[in-house]
């Protein structure tokens, strides 16, 4: 998965970025970067400054950091990093820092949207015996039993997602716990937040989520590099990953500690509704009513049940409190 999506030749290395095969809240409406950007102001409020970072990890191309720039009002002051692996893209914003790894130290808001289903874990299934092994695949994506799952990933699934039944498989989320508690920690103060479809323990998928997508569908996910393959993310473990990780720096004073949201509940938050307008200003201001509508239905599709709006929004401040945001 390392190597299929971003060794030399991989699925994120291609020209096209991520937007010429799937969409992302992003891509959906620009309403999704004026959200962000509202957030941006919440947390700048927070730590009681005109002065704020914004870290976009896996900025894919820097269309969510563009969106937000746009967006954010006169007055506050915004230092933009984005964290891809892939180069940086012509024509970007010159305000933007190009990265491959968070910067430490920053007062602001860390935003991953759609990127810990893109850190790559490992797979494991329960044989007929009853043993947990891990699952080897080919380049052609030809699969076969490897060894016995034992060691850190074998604590994993027994704290997070034990399997039991023969056939029974899973994603081992490790990886992306590590990953996310090195994200929070780079913050100084602030809010880091991850935006992703998810899963908690007791509601696991019996056969896991690894899937691939390419050029706008659901494919085998074959890792030679011709498709994106992802898998939904465990946002309970990571979670505490993450608590575990601010207590340590000792970031974790003062602050309400993490929780989750559903993306439709953190956008109605951020003032993103999907109400039609009213009938009467179709009469009144055509015009208008139309532009209104066509806003209606972007957001709709931003907050869909059943779609966008069931990703889960892992939110973490770091040193500072968002009572009013936790459920």
């Amino acid at each position: 998965m390392e190597d299929a999506l971003y060794g030399p030749e991989g699925f994120y290395r291609r020209p096209e970025g991520p937007a010429g095969h799937f969409r992302t809240s992003v891509h959906a409406s620009p309403l999704f970067a004026s959200a962000v950007a509202r957030l941006l102001v919440a947390t700048a409020e927070a730590l009681d400054t005109d002065e704020v970072a914004l870290v976009d990890v896996g900025a894919g191309r820097g269309e969510l950091l563009t969106g937000v720039l746009a967006a954010v009002p006169d007055g506050l002051a915004v230092r933009p990093y984005a964290v891809e692996r892939a180069a940086r893209p012509p024509g970007l914003d010159p305000r933007v820092e190009w990265t491959d790894r968070p910067p430490a130290g920053v007062r602001g808001l860390l935003f991953a949207n759609e990127w810990l289903d893109n850190v790559p874990v490992d797979v494991a299934e329960t044989g007929p015996d009853g043993t947990v092994r891990h699952v080897l695949v080919g380049p052609d994506g030809t699969e076969r039993p490897g060894a016995r799952v034992d060691g850190a990933d074998a604590a994993w699934l027994t704290r997070w997602w034990p399997m039991a039944e023969p056939g029974a498989r899973a994603e081992i989320g490790r990886t992306r716990d590590e990953a996310w508690a090195a994200a929070v920690a780079t913050l100084d103060r602030g809010l880091a937040v991850a935006v992703d479809y998810a899963h908690v323990r007791g509601d696991r998928p019996l056969f896991g989520t690894l899937t691939g997508f390419r050029d706008g569908r659901e494919v085998r996910p074959v890792p030679d590099g011709s498709c994106d393959i992802t898998a939904h993310v465990a946002l309970d473990a990571c979670a505490a990953a993450g608590d575990a990780a601010a207590a340590d720096d000792g970031g974790g004073r003062g602050d309400s500690g993490a929780f989750v949201l559903s993306q439709r509940e953190a956008l109605h938050r951020l003032g993103v509704s999907g109400e039609r307008p009213p009938l009467s200003l179709a009469t009144t201001d055509p015009a208008s009513y139309i532009s209104a509508l066509a806003t209606a239905g972007q957001a709709a599709e931003l907050t869909a049940r059943g779609g966008l709006g069931d990703f889960g929004w892992l939110m973490r401040p770091v040193g500072t409190a968002l009572r009013d945001w936790a459920p």
